[in-house]
Order: structure tokens, then C-alpha cells, then sequence
């Protein structure tokens, strides 16, 4: 099935959910779907690269704070 890139409309909030559910590694198949006919990959990468940077500076300050007791 063929999904033309104007019939692509999903909220920022969804696109997060989509990421935020891609780093516990569950979803369902149905979800997915629905993630691809909605989401544009551009606004993932961009959403998965501020969430990568967000998870490595909670562990660097978790690792510095935990060094310091």
C-alpha cells in the first residue's frame, strides 16, 4: 500500500510516543502500521536524536551524581 507524503499528518506528540515506545522495544504490529502511514521519517530522526541526547545526559548526570557519594 502506497502512501502519498500529504496524507502523512500526525502530531508531534505522536511522533514522540512513537519513539519513546521504539526505546522500550514494544509495540504492537497494528501500532506500527499506523506509525508508518502517519509519521513522517524526518520528524523521527529529528525526535529520536533529541531523545538520544536527553537519555545520555540523564546518564552522565546519573553516573557524576552516583561518583560523588
Amino acid at each position: 500500500m502506497s502512501v502519498s507524503p500529504l496524507s502523512r499528518k500526525a502530531s508531534l506528540w505522536q511522533t514522540v510516543r512513537a519513539v519513546c515506545w521504539s526505546f522500550f522495544g514494544i509495540r504492537k504490529n497494528s501500532g506500527y502500521q499506523d506509525d508508518l502511514a502517519k509519521l513522517n521519517p524526518l520528524h523521527i530522526i529529528a525526535v529520536a536524536f533529541v531523545a538520544v541526547a536527553l537519555f545520555v545526559a540523564a546518564l552522565i548526570l546519573l553516573v557524576r551524581w552516583v561518583a560523588a557519594s
